[in-house]
This record gives C-alpha cells, structure tokens and sequence, in this order.
C-alpha cells in the first residue's frame, strides 16, 4: 500500500504539474498571437499600444509562474516522497515534548517553503511589475510587509495549531469534528476582526471625503438596502499603480473601501457602477455561499485527514519514518491541493457566473455604460490582457474574460 501511495502521488503530481504548464503555455501563444489587434469592441476606448502592454505583462507573469510551478513541484517531491521532511524531524530529536516539535517541524517546513517562493515575489514585484510601471513599493515596505506577514501569522497561526495538535492526540476519534467547529469559528472571527484589527496593519485607512461621491454612494447604499460602518480610501498606491474597489468584513462590521488609486480614474457615475456591482455580490449572497462553500470543503477534509491518520501506509507512502500527529497534518497541508487540483474549473465556474449575477444587478441599480466604461478603463490601466487564452481562462479565471463581459452588459 506504500508503494501504491506514492506512485500514485507522483503520478498525480506529474499529471497536474503537466496539464498546469500546458494550459500557460496555450494562454502565452493565444496572447501572442492576438497582441497585435484590439478586439473591435475595444478600439475605441483601448488603444494597440496599450493592449500590447498587456499582453506583455501577461506573458510575463506567466514565464515567472512557470519556473515557480516547477520549483514547487520539485520542492513538494524533495519534502515528501523525498524524505526531507523527515530529516528536518531529526533536527528535534532532542525535544522532548512531542507537541512543540510537532510544531517545530511544521514552522520550519513552512519557512522553507516561503523562502523558496519569496524571489519569485520580490522578481514580480521589483522587476515585472516596476518595468511595467505599477510598482510603488519600495524595497524596505516590500520587506516590511514580510516580517509584518511573519507575525500576523505566528499569533494569529500558532494558537490554531497548538489547539488542532492537542485535539489531534486527546480528543478521541471525532477530534476532526470538533477541529472543523473550532476551524469554523476561527475562520469567522477572523472575518469579523479584519477590518479594523488586521487590514489596518498594513494599510492606512481614512473616511472619504469627497461629499459629491459620499452623497452618491449613501443614495445608491439606501436605494440597495445595504448598511455599511462607513465608507474609507485605502492608500494602495503606497504599493501598486493597480486600482480596485471591495467589501471587507462580516455581519454588522462591513466596510467599504476604494483604492485611492481608483478614485484618481473614475469619475463618479463609474465609481457608483463599481459599487454596485459589489453590492451585487452581497444581494445574491456571494459571500455567504462562499463561507458555507469553505466550511463544506473543510468539513470533507477533515473528516478524510480523521481516517488517513491512523493508517500507516499514509506516513510511509509520502516519505515519513515516524509517524506523528504534526506530520499528518503537514502532510495533509503539502499534498492536499494536488488531489483536489481537478475541482479548480467548477470553482473558477462558480465565480464567473457569481461576476455575472453582480454585473445584472449592477446594470438594474446604477448603469451598465457606466459599469462598461469603468471595466474598460481598469483593464487598460491595469494592463488586464483582453484575449486571454480560452481554455486556460475556463480552468483558472474567477472573473468572466473581457470580450465575454462587456459582451453580456
């Protein structure tokens, strides 16, 4: 059975690897090929200059993402199949807690990875992006926000892991059970803290003072029936030239909030289009669906990692000598995502139909030209490639492809 884990593993691995670098490598020849004419609904509006800038960015970032899959894969194989993760266990032979060097291999295997992933980000955003003209940050915010990210997440991560380890070893056989409650709820205050606890931690926040707009924005929020703690301008342009616009929060804590950056090329009609296609998304109830979606797929998770923790071909078969209660969720952590690597087009599905619906709703309570001309100008400016490869786009694309949207408005 050990051997029948990992060669199907590796397999698998291979498989999705394989299809992952053939879809890019579809979207970067269809890019190509089309960079050189503007889809006639856009020629107006977007000029050959601009759509060549696109589709050179895209093809960019989509080079950098190759070399990145590769070395991720590579990585996967090394610290499962590979038996590094057990040799980073030995490291903490001499710990004698079983539940704190639990925790020292997972910290460390995780600092491994984010290490390894961190050039790819810093090549991105000081070398693509810079060249492309949308970044602002500079080297030491760049490197500011890591060690804010490190951590956020050692005491927001920590406390989560010392409790999922504990349950793992001494709350019997429905400890995945009681683990998805305290997942959920986690989860759930996470959501509720994030606007004025988290998102300020790195971003500054202040009321939007344009009382022309604020007027506008509080008649449509009062024509949509949609209650708000206040309306704020995040500095994206502290970071990035790219301009957007969202909801943040739970229940009575939601907010709205502009990127500065937006603000600069919409003008007011556009900016209430934007609104309320996200409004759009909380009428359907978008991100309630998602929630109960992400307790579901936990929930299933769960319940699989509760049985493969006691089978020993699960440890042996994946590149572990010594089985643990930490090894099983790391790995569970590491390889889980390549299994589930085939539901990616239905989820993608999922969101373009839900950028569907918003965008109905958004032409009913403010206007589809509006809503038209505030997409065209943000996929100019920031350089969102206008003929994305079709299939590639149906595998991985949340929202709806340009062509296809301003063509449904």
């Amino acid at each position: 059975m050990d051997e029948i884990l990992r060669n199907t593993f590796i397999a698998i691995l291979a498989l999705t690897t394989g299809i992952h670098l053939w879809l890019v490598k579809r979207h970067i020849n269809f890019v190509s090929l089309n960079k050189n004419k503007v889809p006639d609904v856009f020629k107006k509006n977007i000029s050959l200059k601009d759509h060549q800038k696109a589709a050179h960015y895209a093809i960019e970032k989509s080079e950098l993402g190759i070399k990145d899959t590769i070395v991720q894969a590579f990585t996967l194989l090394l610290l499962t199949v590979g038996g590094f993760i057990t040799v980073i266990s030995q490291l903490y032979n001499e710990v004698t807690s079983p539940l704190l060097k639990d925790v020292a291999i997972i910290l460390s295997v995780m600092l491994i990875t984010s290490l390894i992933d961190l050039p790819f980000n810093y090549y991105k955003t000081f070398r693509i992006d810079e060249k492309f003209g949308f970044n602002r940050m500079t080297k030491k915010l760049f490197f500011t926000d890591l060690y804010k990210q490190m951590i956020l997440g050692l005491c927001l991560g920590l406390p989560i892991l010392f409790i999922a380890l504990w349950m793992l070893k001494n709350a019997g056989d429905y400890w995945w059970l009681y683990l998805w409650a305290v997942w959920s709820l986690f989860n759930l205050l996470i959501l509720a803290i994030y606007p004025t606890w988290i998102a300020p931690f790195f971003n500054k926040f202040s009321p939007l003072k344009d009382k022309s707009l604020k007027t506008k924005i509080i008649a449509l929020l009062k024509k949509c029936g949609f209650k708000s703690q206040g309306l704020f301008v995040m500095d994206g342009s502290a970071r990035s030239n790219h301009g957007n616009a969202y909801f943040t929060g739970f229940g009575k804590n939601k907010r709205i909030v502009f990127f500065d950056t937006l603000l600069e090329r919409l003008n007011h009609n556009e900016i209430e289009a934007v609104l309320a296609h996200e409004l759009g998304h909380f009428h359907h109830n978008h991100v309630k669906k998602r929630i109960l979606m992400m307790f579901l797929v936990s929930f299933v998770g769960l319940a699989i990692l509760g049985y493969l923790k006691d089978q020993i071909w699960f440890y042996h078969g994946l590149g572990i000598s010594s089985p643990s209660d930490g090894s099983a969720l790391l790995l569970f952590m590491l390889v889980g995502p390549t299994f589930i690597f085939f539901i990616r087009p239905i989820m993608a599905f999922y969101s373009r139909q839900n950028e569907f619906e918003a965008d109905r709703y958004a032409k009913i309570h403010s206007s589809a030209k509006y809503l038209k001309g505030s997409l065209v100008k943000l996929y100019r400016d920031n350089a969102s490639t206008l003929t994305p490869d079709p299939l590639y786009s149906a595998f991985y694309d949340s929202h709806p492809p340009a062509l296809q949207r301003i063509a449904r408005l």
